[in-house]
């Protein structure tokens, strides 16, 4: 209550920063006639303006009204387009870094533009992300205009580029892209061997497009580049077979005596193997073959075979055709949960893409190993400046602001909204749902209202649609196997008497215009008159106003998603800029949601009360119970996120010390890289001799044969200690170190002497590189098993976040001796004959010959964190990081341009 007086006094944080944001618009608009007055040269001048005013030591600050004024003309001249107030607001809240929630409809597009555009004044680049290459490609060609008319350059990158189109697009003053093929880019980047092989600047500033979908809904897991691992189809195949056989059971709640070969636990996700379920499995593996009578799956070397037997579990289980994934063109495409959309490209890991793929038949495609990875909120966290945009931000602010520190902004409308939100109506099974949703359709198609049917999955819009074709009604339908003709059926989704069924693909990037998309109507007409066009515009006004008199865009959700945000992108495709629209979920026990937090006594209850299949419950509290469900779901999301974030924190640590240590190396000069040489060549000496020669020691008890010993097998030198000693018998530990590091320096400079200074020092600074990224591997390789164990530390009542930052700075100590005595061991055994043996060491491919980018899905990471065997991870695979159109030219090889350089003083310097 005291809060409640407090608000009312002083205003909310939210309304006194609108406050703050409306004066600074007053000044915009009172700017607005003098820019108004200028010719198209005068305008593009002030770009230049601006930047020589920021070189005189002003900053983006003080220049903002001017600079929004200016954006705001040229778009009125390049687009026909003037800025709203609200859309300034949105523009001044993303410039501070903040996130700007705005309505569907309020032109998100539009806004990106006054921050990207002052942003960019300053010459370091900005990076505006979207969620796919479609729409990153769309608005780059699209806000291209306006910022070419400005005088700025614009560049957008895409999945399967090449590296020099790459390195071009991140030249620009803003680079359009999307949130996956940025934080590959950087992994990639810190995996080269050559400067001239990057293709980002810094992370300067970022505005996200459908922030909550890129920050909250795919950040629940991490980015991993991977190539490929041991090939295991066969083993995929034998154990398919196996799941058929074992029986369902259930856990008695009171006793906790469990029935049946293994238990779905629905909430969780999860299957576990029953005590039966262990014997009947172990039985049947030896049947197969692929257990000897004797062994145990528990035996320490069966581990992998009981990971193959939970994804084979989950696969067959858990894991729906039609809902979860598709088969198309003899491969198994996972379906983004969020949005409906096909994930082309992506894999699940830790082998349930495999077993997805042996339980379907097609082919089962290689398993593979991680080279980098990184979280998204520790790649986006890197920015010097981010901020972000969507339509529905304010149910995770909370977490926004403690992970990124983006505080949340809800502008208000241009219009204000006249859309009506029907409650929801509870059927007792899906038959009774689908038989209100068939009659409220042809009920609401009778009077010509377009109707939106949004689905959650695809077996139930193609559910639905058969439901439609038997009833004889007339719609079309948009899913991941309809995706082609998006567009198209998004801009007839607002014409008299459409009806559309979708999954969440149109929640995300869309418009539904009511009338139909004058735009594109117009777009068709190609080269056409101004009267053709007055002419169209004339009969759309006309539709558009019969669909307004018959209430707009008519909703119809089939169930709640397990997130609030997903709901509410779809309920914001009615009613866009003051529209009149109507809403209305339907939903079942029987719904995944339902079953999951409604146990079945619920329904018991509601059967005993006489409730039938096609009787519905209406009622405010029925959908604030629902909402409590959903918020749950969030935090046990938020909650798996927190972890990650917790967990990946001490690797990114590590992760900044080897990156930062990368580019050091490959942009030090001749003298640095001798110095790094030196040290390491004398920090293994040190160990070496620590082992035979004990600190503070006395001569006879120094080991000196072992040592001489040690020295030729780690070094491949032989030193004559012994006679040393001999011949001066005043020669401690520290002057024996540094006697045998002068004489192996002498040795290797003496090796080396057939080659000039300058190949010397760039081949010693590659196998530097080279060691660092093989060792990274290794290292990543046992985090990622540390990782997945660690949580059994609690049986014993240990801290398993505690004892994993313990044990990981172990690992971490032992991969950087690891990369320094094989570096050293590397340069001490390497016989160079001459110039060539450098150049064909360097022509060697220094990455996987074909990398995969990895995105984990979503479901993997409360496996992964809690430590589950089965964990279930989806990967992006791009199998072609870099596609080379030309013959591979060495480095030493003649410049195929004619120069008469070698390639590498050449041409090789910008590819």
């Amino acid at each position: 209550m005291a809060f409640n007086i407090f608000k009312k006094i002083f205003g909310s944080r939210n309304d006194r920063l609108l406050k703050q944001y409306r004066k600074e618009v007053q000044t915009i608009n009172v700017l607005e006639a003098d820019f108004e007055s200028l010719s198209d040269a005068q305008l593009q001048a002030k770009t230049e303006e601006f930047k020589a005013a920021l070189a005189a030591g002003k900053t983006l600050d003080d220049i903002l009204p001017q600079a929004f004024a200016v954006v705001r003309e040229a778009g009125k001249r390049v687009f026909g387009m003037r800025h709203y107030d609200v859309q300034m607001i949105g523009g001044m809240a993303l410039h501070q870094g903040k996130i700007a929630e705005m309505r569907t409809g309020e032109g998100k597009t539009l806004v990106a533009t006054l921050p990207t555009y002052l942003n960019a004044l300053e010459g370091k680049g900005v990076h505006v992300i979207t969620v796919n290459d479609y729409l990153a490609k769309r608005d780059a060609e699209w806000m291209g205009q306006l910022y070419g008319f400005l005088g700025l350059s614009t560049g957008v990158i895409l999945s399967g580029q090449s590296q020099q189109e790459k390195q071009i697009a991140y030249s620009m003053d803003i680079t359009y892209g999307t949130n996956n093929e940025f934080g590959f880019d950087y992994l990639r980047d810190n995996m080269a061997i050559f400067a001239e092989e990057r293709v980002m600047r810094a992370q300067h500033f970022a505005v996200v497009d459908e922030v909550d979908s890129i920050l909250i809904d795919e950040a629940r897991t991490p980015l991993i580049i991977s190539g490929p691992a041991e090939d295991k189809a066969e083993l995929y195949q034998k154990i398919n077979p196996l799941i058929s056989q074992l029986e369902e059971g259930e856990e008695d709640p009171e006793t906790k005596e469990q029935s049946g070969d293994y238990i779905v636990d629905a909430k969780s996700r999860q299957i576990f193997l029953t005590d039966d379920g262990h014997a009947k499995v172990e039985a049947l593996l030896i049947e197969v073959g692929l257990l000897e009578a004797e062994d145990s799956l528990y035996d320490a070397t069966n581990i992998g075979l009981m990971i193959h037997i939970n994804a084979a579990l989950r696969a067959h289980i858990l894991f729906e055709k039609d809902k979860d994934y598709i088969v198309e063109d003899g491969q198994v495409v996972i379906i983004d949960e969020f949005t409906g959309r096909k994930m082309q490209g992506r894999r699940w890991s830790e082998g349930l893409h495999q077993a997805v793929e042996a339980k379907e038949g097609v082919k089962i495609q290689q398993e593979s190993q991680t080279f980098a990875s990184i979280t998204f909120q520790n790649y986006f966290r890197q920015y010097n400046k981010l901020a972000g945009m969507t339509g529905t931000a304010d149910t995770e602010a909370g977490e926004f602001l403690s992970t990124y520190g983006l505080e949340v902004v809800v502008i208000p409308p241009n219009k204000t909204p006249q859309r009506q939100d029907l409650t929801d109506l509870v059927f007792l099974d899906m038959e009774g749902k689908f038989a209100a949703i068939v009659e409220d359709i042809r009920a609401t198609n009778v009077t010509g209202q377009p109707i939106l049917v949004g689905t959650a999955s695809i077996e139930m819009s193609e559910l639905l649609s058969r439901l439609l074709h038997k009833e004889k009604i007339k719609h079309s339908v948009l899913n991941a196997k309809h995706h082609e003709q998006e567009a198209n059926i998004i801009a007839d989704a607002g014409r008299l008497g459409a009806i559309t069924i979708a999954t969440n693909m149109a929640g995300r990037g869309t418009d539904i215009v009511l009338g139909g998309n004058l735009e594109l109507e117009i777009e068709q007409l190609g080269e056409a008159t101004a009267e053709q066009i007055a002419e169209v515009k004339a009969a759309w006004k006309v539709r558009h106003d019969q669909v307004l008199a018959l209430g707009g865009l008519k909703v119809i959700a089939s169930e709640r998603h397990e997130s609030r945000r997903i709901d509410n992108q779809l309920r914001g495709r009615s009613g866009r800029q003051g529209d009149v629209g109507v809403t209305r979920f339907y939903l079942s026990l029987d719904d995944d949601l339902m079953r999951r937090f409604a146990s079945d006594k619920v329904k018991g209850m509601m059967k005993r009360l006489g409730m039938t299949s096609h009787e519905a419950i209406e009622h405010t509290m029925v959908t604030k119970s629902i909402e409590r469900a959903q918020k749950q779901v969030e935090r046990l999301h938020q909650d798996e996120r927190a972890n990650l974030l917790k967990f990946d924190d001490i690797a990114n640590e590590q992760r900044k010390v080897v990156y930062t240590q990368r580019n050091e190396l490959m942009s030090a000069d001749a003298a640095e890289v001798t110095d790094v040489v030196d040290g390491l060549r004398e920090q293994v000496v040190e160990q070496l001799v620590g082992i035979y020669v004990p600190a503070g020691s006395l001569h006879e008890q120094w080991d000196i044969p072992n040592l001489e010993n040690a020295l030729h097998e780690e070094l491949g030198v032989r030193l004559p200690l012994a006679q040393w000693l001999e011949e001066d018998k005043n020669l401690y530990e520290e002057t024996l170190i540094e006697k045998v590091v002068a004489e192996l320096k002498e040795i290797y400079l003496t090796k080396m002497s057939v080659v000039d200074e300058k190949t010397r020092h760039h081949f010693e600074k590659e196998v530097l590189l080279r060691t660092i990224d093989k060792q990274w591997r290794v290292h990543l390789s046992e985090m990622d098993y540390l990782r997945r164990g660690i949580h059994l530390r609690g049986y014993a009542q240990k801290d398993p976040f505690q004892e994993y930052r313990r044990e990981s700075s172990e690992l971490f100590k032992a991969f950087l001796n690891e990369v320094t005595s094989e570096t050293v061991k590397i340069l001490s055994l390497v016989q160079i004959g001459g110039q060539q043996d450098v150049a064909d060491y360097e022509d060697q491919p220094h990455q996987p010959q074909t990398l995969q980018a990895n995105h984990p899905a979503a479901a993997s990471i409360s496996d992964a964190i809690n430590g589950s065997a089965e964990a279930s991870a989806v990967d992006v695979q791009d199998e072609s990081t870099y596609r080379r159109d030309e013959p591979k030219v060495g480095r030493n090889d003649p410049c195929p341009c004619g120069s008469g350089k070698k390639y590498k003083q050449c041409c090789g310097k910008l590819s």
